[in-house]
């Protein structure tokens, strides 16, 4: 693929992955992506997952057309990135590695080889002349590595953007969700615990004169780029990106699920502008994760399970507070036969959350809805719906 006069993109797309980290559910796959600038001085950045280095090898050769590339731009040390770093010097021995003074420790400790002799070390603001092309790095600490750098490209003006504005997805299957819905996904599971260093990423390149963003996962960005760089400023501030209400709930008979549809068909009649309701045991976890981090209010309803409350709801509250859950509306529904004490565990495992707002008016139901359950929820809902 070419993306200008002198970069191509040799990036792998993965339709044999089904858990990205092990954990991530990838129904359309994964992109892996590498690209090559090609100018007196040749430099390529970042490698793939191992399973598909020959497929790389053959695109970069192919890209090279019988020349040989002087340099490989390190940006990011994770595995699906770096594993054919091994690969490429071995075809290309006498080319240099370029990379943060972190990124090489960790070559030692992934492949036992840092290229002492053959390295070149960059940080913040060092520059690289390939010729035409100019490249400046900026430091990227823990986003979402610690050894992170992106790469700045004058000439074209485009931004390497390690890990930063990347997506779930192959790129030969098209995504009738649009970019958002998988980005958000990525973003949240991701990064999303380093939101500062994140935002602390987008100051440094805010005066960047740029044209295409070309990320390790997803596509290639170069229409529009105010739309996806407003949306990485609403993420990495942690603010509320959509008007709407999530209802996530756990139940084991039941009774509580009652609840909640009657909440959500109340939240529908009072003209809530969107309800997304959750069954934490049964959807995907972080599905749930990417919606409480895009509406401003999330209620909670669970059972009250061995004096605490049922796992998959303590489950998805750690992982909230894992990537900096703040600034939002809290509700809760508690249910309890004998002893409900769902809305006091909830409000003890949030304590460490910032700028929570946890509404007094909760609701407590004792196995199965009164009728006076039935109206605290209706005014619930009006209250939700202010």
């Amino acid at each position: 693929m070419q993306l200008t006069n002198d970069i191509r993109y040799i990036g792998v797309n993965d339709h044999e992955i089904d858990m990205f980290e092990g954990q991530y559910d990838v129904p359309n796959g994964m992109a892996y992506n590498s690209y090559v600038i090609l100018d007196e001085k040749i430099a390529v950045l970042d490698t793939v997952d191992a399973r598909f280095g020959k497929e790389w090898l053959d695109n970069l050769k192919k890209a090279l057309n019988g020349k040989s590339p002087d340099y490989l731009i390190v940006q990011h040390m994770e595995p699906d990135h770096s594993s054919n770093i091994t690969t490429f010097k071995n075809e290309y021995p006498n080319a240099k590695v370029v990379a943060s003074d972190k990124a090489f420790a960790m070559m030692k400790q992934f492949f036992d080889v840092d290229y002492i002799d053959n390295r070149l070390v960059v940080k913040e603001g060092d520059t690289l002349s390939l010729g035409k092309h100019n490249l400046t790095f900026f430091s990227a600490p823990m986003v979402h590595w610690p050894e992170v750098i992106v790469t700045y490209d004058s000439y074209d003006k485009v931004l390497f953007s390690a890990d930063a504005f990347g997506k779930f997805g192959a790129l030969d299957i098209e995504d009738e969700e649009g970019w958002a819905c998988e980005a958000r996904r990525y973003y949240f599971g991701i990064v999303g615990k380093y939101g500062m260093q994140a935002s602390n990423l987008l100051k440094k390149i805010s005066n960047l004169e740029i044209n295409t963003i070309c990320p390790l996962h997803g596509p290639v960005l170069s229409e529009n780029l105010s739309y996806y760089i407003d949306l990485y400023k609403i993420w990495t501030s942690y603010g509320v990106e959509s008007e709407g209400i999530v209802i996530a709930y756990t139940s084991v008979y039941g009774n509580t699920k009652k609840a909640v549809m009657l909440l959500k068909e109340e939240l529908e009649k009072a003209g809530c502008p969107k309800v997304a309701v959750t069954d934490l045991a049964r959807d995907d976890m972080h599905e749930a994760v990417e919606d409480a981090f895009r509406y401003g209010t999330l209620v909670l309803a669970t059972t009250t399970y061995n004096n605490d409350i049922f796992p998959f709801m303590r489950e998805f509250l750690y992982e909230l507070l894992e990537r900096g859950y703040k600034n939002r509306k809290i509700a809760i529904i508690e249910n309890g036969t004998w002893a409900p004490n769902a809305r006091k565990r909830i409000l003890a495992i949030l304590e460490e959350a910032k700028g929570l707002e946890i509404l007094e008016n909760g609701v407590t139901i004792r196995s199965a809805m009164t009728e006076e359950n039935k109206k605290e929820i209706e005014l619930l809902a009006k209250e939700l719906c202010k």
